[in-house]
């Protein structure tokens, strides 16, 4: 049996302003993200997988110091193409933005990424990651990554099936997951999700 721990980093600047923080823009932690960080209690762990942003690299070291770590590049924010770095209010106008807002989200960022693209590459990334904790016999591991990202992989892999946007967390938030290795190898999917904190 293999307990993950799926935890959306800490919150950086941009996260503070709700603007689109993906894949382009390496933001660090802010100063309230690691107050916030610092102010919870976690899982313990054995090994963390972390995306490559730096917001997710800082969050995981924060929360377990001394633990080895793994960086996925497919764990990385989706790119998010000419609205990154923006917030609604920015945006607000933009024909492009109300084209995609009129779709529910389902067309290509603009210069960015598709939503099926995103969410295919956090699938892989997330299944190399439990094939990797399993061969290792790893009974207790996390995952330090981003919203958009958990969504991805929740909505691809968690039993009972729930949409994309049904798996939302705030940043510093978690949900635990008990993969069954025979459920895992059989059908891909995992047995139970819980959410923390």
């Amino acid at each position: 049996m293999l307990n993950m721990i799926l935890i959306r980093h800490g919150k950086t600047y941009g996260n503070t302003l709700k603007r689109y923080i993906g894949g382009r823009t390496d933001e660090s932690l802010c100063q309230e993200g690691i107050r916030l960080l610092q102010e919870k209690s976690y899982p313990k762990a054995s090994f963390v997988y972390v995306s490559p942003m730096k917001r997710c690299r800082e969050t995981a070291a924060l929360l377990y110091p001394g633990i080895p770590t793994e960086v996925c590049e497919k764990l990385r924010e989706c790119d998010f193409g000419i609205f990154e770095n923006k917030n609604y209010e920015e945006l607000n106008g933009n024909p492009a933005y109300q084209a995609w807002i009129d779709s529910n989200g389902t067309l290509p960022f603009p210069e960015g990424e598709s939503q099926e693209g995103f969410q295919k590459r956090c699938g892989e990334g997330f299944a190399a990651c439990v094939e990797d904790a399993l061969r290792h016999q790893r009974t207790q591991a996390a995952m330090v990554v981003h919203g958009g990202t958990i969504m991805s992989i929740l909505s691809r892999y968690a039993l009972p099936k729930g949409r994309y946007f049904q798996w939302q967390i705030e940043n510093g938030e978690y949900y635990q997951l008990t993969i069954e290795p025979s459920v895992w190898k059989q059908e891909g999917r995992i047995s139970l999700v819980e959410k923390g904190l």
